[in-house]
């Protein structure tokens, strides 16, 4: 089975799914239900029925009955007034079908031999035999249409595959990830909250969870000073004909935040992006040929008015910064400039232990109301971008669609120990912005100029990537990373003393260090060191504070590695330093 194929029993899988679930509650309305990456859903309008998780048992028992009798799906061309007499009991097919006509499309109806929905193709040519491998997987809560203002369905969730033995792999890959859950680990080891007073999708950090992030931060700094980025800071609140200048107010504004001021009439936002306001640090001196390129760097905070539905711990906020910059350069620096963002991308991906795939995204010429500029600066762009590519021999997959909507980009896709992916770094080439800005430099002939600008992220988002990282280590952070490098036990009251000072000595070497003075016994507080993921745990009695040879727990490792106190400080440090 390809992946086309693959895709088409999923959705096949959704229509059997609102076959079950009317067969079981005729009074149900199923409403739409695609395949998704990997399986499906079914959306529900359930009437006065609640249905839970306890119900998905039955609910699979219903649909393995019901397949058994169904062959190809048939497709039919109807008639309006076919489809309305066929629908009439079913509101949401209505809207539906009522927008197709009115859009001149085609309406069809599809049927497997007892279940007549309304849908546009692309199913199971066998269903009996490639509707096997599946489970249902959870319930959650979905507007219709995605809209706040409409009525919030029962969305049920499903996984199907080819074989048994993917369906089984995929099923231990979602019970790892449960365990895996940054949201949940990220409560256990303390390293962030989120207060309903402060609101939904934005993260309060703890000491430990703001020094971890703090640490993706200066590693990205680092890596920005290596490529000649200088770092910026700019206000998080911005007047409204800023962004209607940059286009965000046309293309954007519905994920932007109003800001109110009492002394004046003028519309305020909370900034989405920084490349706005970087545009102006860049207008504020005429600029030179020699001058260029022109790096800028920012980790001011961002902020987007996301779905309250569409919100997800640190992988989905309101609020949140990134390691972002731009580059202001001439034509024939783009390439110097993409191969040397490029490689402390992979630089840091290889830091971080993650693999990855690159995208190059590009505009969807069926749709060019979604972009700035005309169809020869996209196509310019585009080509340029095709072309660095090539220069670096990286390989890519191009998605058509997916361009930001001022330019083409080049998406890294990381894969986590999970083999679950995430696209975090990006490159994008934008020819618009500079233009709609005035921006100029003088060339060596003494005419003006516009620049290029190129946007760049390194892993993104922190926040993000930081609940991406926690999963990816399952909260086994490497050493450099860890919250808490080293814990120290002192094993009775008598050692606590000497375990508070050996601690001092860590923290004077740059180690991040904690010492449990608890009242407790000593497995306690090596069951509870182990639990926070501490890489490295002392045991402190008589012989270690005498100056004897140390017995240091490793994380992950069986047997406790001896050492001296000197050697082990270095080891440390060592660690630190190389970011291993």
């Amino acid at each position: 089975m390809d992946q086309e194929q693959l895709q088409q029993a999923r959705h096949s899988c959704a229509h059997l799914l609102a076959a079950a679930v009317r067969s079981i509650w005729p009074q149900a309305l199923n409403a739409i239900g695609p395949a998704i990456e990997s399986g499906f859903y079914q959306d529900f309008d359930m009437g006065d029925v609640t249905v839970s998780e306890a119900d998905l048992p039955k609910i699979e028992e219903k649909m393995r009955e019901l397949v058994k009798q169904w062959g190809p799906f048939q497709t039919m061309e109807v008639s309006v007034e076919q489809a309305r007499k066929d629908f009439s009991y079913n509101k949401y097919k209505l809207e539906l079908i009522e927008e197709f006509a009115e859009g001149g499309k085609k309406i069809t109806e599809n049927d497997p031999g007892n279940f007549l929905d309304l849908c546009k193709g692309g199913h199971s040519g066998d269903p009996q035999k490639e509707l096997r491998h599946f489970k249902l997987l959870s319930l959650a809560g979905a507007y219709w249409r995605g809209s706040e203002k409409n009525k919030m369905l029962t969305r049920i969730y499903g996984t199907a595959w080819p074989t048994k033995d993917e369906l089984m792999k995929h099923l231990n890959m979602i019970e790892e990830a449960k365990k895996r859950d940054h949201r949940k680990l990220g409560k256990e080891m303390g390293l962030f909250v989120f207060s309903d007073l402060v609101g939904s999708g934005m993260p309060l950090f703890t000491p430990k969870g703001a020094l971890v992030r703090s640490q993706i931060v200066q590693y990205s700094r680092d890596l920005n000073t290596k490529i000649g980025f200088g770092e910026v800071h700019t206000p998080n609140i911005n007047k409204g004909e800023l962004f209607k200048i940059s286009g965000h107010y046309d293309k954007y504004k519905d994920d932007m935040l109003m800001v109110k001021t009492h002394y004046s009439d003028e519309e305020y936002f909370l900034k989405p992006m920084n490349c706005p306001q970087h545009t102006q640090i860049y207008a504020s001196s005429m600029r030179s040929f020699r001058d260029l390129p022109i790096r800028y760097s920012d980790f001011a905070n961002l902020y987007r008015d996301e779905q309250p539905g569409e919100l997800s711990g640190l992988t989905r906020l309101r609020s949140f910064c990134q390691d972002d910059g731009h580059c202001f350069c001439r034509e024939d620096q783009i390439a110097e400039e993409f191969s040397n963002v490029l490689g402390v991308i992979k630089e840091a991906l290889a830091t971080y232990g993650l693999n990855y795939w690159i995208r190059l995204s590009l505009s969807d010429q069926k749709q060019p109301e979604k972009y700035l500029g005309d169809r020869d600066t996209w196509q310019k762009a585009e080509a340029t971008l095709r072309e660095l590519l090539k220069k670096n021999k990286v390989e890519h997959k191009e998605a058509i669609g997916e361009a930001a909507f001022y330019g083409p980009k080049m998406d890294i896709i990381a894969k986590d120990s999970l083999g679950r992916e995430w696209q975090i770094s990006t490159i994008q080439l934008d020819l618009n912005m500079p233009a709609r800005f005035g921006l100029k430099y003088i060339d060596s002939d003494g005419k003006e100029k516009t620049p290029v600008m190129i946007h760049r992220a390194l892993v993104g988002s922190p926040e993000r990537f930081m609940g991406i990282l926690i999963e990816h280590f399952a909260g086994a952070f490497p050493v450099w990373l860890a919250p808490v490098q080293v814990a120290l036990l002192p094993v009775s009251e008598k050692h606590v003393a000497g375990a508070q000072k050996i601690a001092a000595e860590f923290r004077a070497a740059g180690i991040r260090v904690e010492t449990d003075t608890a009242d407790e016994t000593v497995g306690k507080k090596v069951r509870n060191a182990a639990k926070q993921k501490v890489p490295y745990i002392v045991v402190m009695g008589d012989r270690e504070l005498e100056g004897g040879e140390w017995a240091v727990r490793v994380r992950g490792v069986e047997e406790q590695l001896p050492i001296q106190k000197l050697d082990f400080i270095a080891r440390v440090q060592d660690e630190i330093k190389k970011r291993r």
